[in-house]
């Protein structure tokens, strides 16, 4: 029989915040049953040492550039970033090309946003490799984008927070929602919707760390530790709406009676 264990399938565990307990957390961690975590990529400047701390704690990792990061200097980024690819041909730790996206909020860099997103669809295409997505406030430009590529290997959509609607366009073009914190907080009702309406395989679950702490943490930097809550949440949310169907049918069959 296989182990069964628990994934954070997004979380930025070589960032700064973890710099003081990172090997206390991964132990807290495997004590919890969470064995693995994905490390995502989100810029040239940041490479090194997440492939450091993904070594160190035997972790899948991908690369990409965050939208956030976009410069004027796009296509010297793709450059290393391709360069670095393929220099990890045969790394069974990467997965997925990533962090990258698109995001209006930071609308300071949007004219380099499109086009390096799209060299790293074309980048994904040409390694077959899946996509991790970040969008904020740009769904319908990213819809737009993934239908036009058609990529073989898909992806996810990170940190989702979009009604059922947009939720099943995404799901339609292969793409599963990376669930994380927002999920715990009592008014997240459109992600609560989301989650309770879609088929349970629609989604994958994440933490973001150390950023999207839920709204009742006791601290302000989020961990993989929390993910155990949000699976028991998305089960309940999932469970809720089954009940609420089986209700529904009994009363037609009781009408019908």
């Amino acid at each position: 029989m296989s182990e069964t264990y628990i994934v954070d399938s997004h979380a930025h565990l070589d960032f700064a915040e973890f710099d003081d307990d990172r090997a206390e957390l991964f132990s807290a961690m495997h004590a919890a049953n969470i064995r693995r975590c994905l490390i995502p990529g989100v810029s040239p400047a940041h490479w090194d040492k997440q492939l450091e701390v993904a070594a160190q704690f035997d972790c899948p990792f991908s690369l990409g550039i965050h939208p956030w990061w976009a410069t004027s200097q796009w296509q010297l980024q793709m450059a290393e970033l391709r360069s670095r690819l393929y220099g990890l041909a045969g790394e069974q730790r990467l997965v997925a090309i990533g962090e990258c996206g698109l995001d209006k909020h930071k609308n300071v860099n949007w004219q380099w946003q499109t086009p390096l997103l799209e060299a790293q669809l074309a980048l994904a295409a040409e390694l077959e490799l899946p996509l991790i997505l970040h969008c904020v406030k740009a769904h319908n430009e990213l819809l737009a984008l993934l239908a036009r590529y058609k990529l073989p290997r898909s992806g996810v959509i990170h940190g989702f927070y979009g009604s059922v609607e947009i939720a099943k366009r995404y799901i339609e073009l292969g793409y599963r929602l990376g669930i994380g914190g927002l999920l715990l907080n009592d008014d997240a009702v459109k992600l609560h919707k989301v989650v309770a309406q879609l088929p349970i395989e629609s989604f994958i679950c994440e933490t973001d760390s150390p950023a999207m702490a839920p709204k009742n943490s006791v601290s302000r930097r989020n961990s993989p530790l929390i993910i155990g809550q949000i699976i028991t949440k998305m089960a309940h949310l999932q469970k809720k709406i089954q009940c609420s169907n089986i209700r529904t049918t009994v009363g037609q069959c009781n009408a019908t009676v």
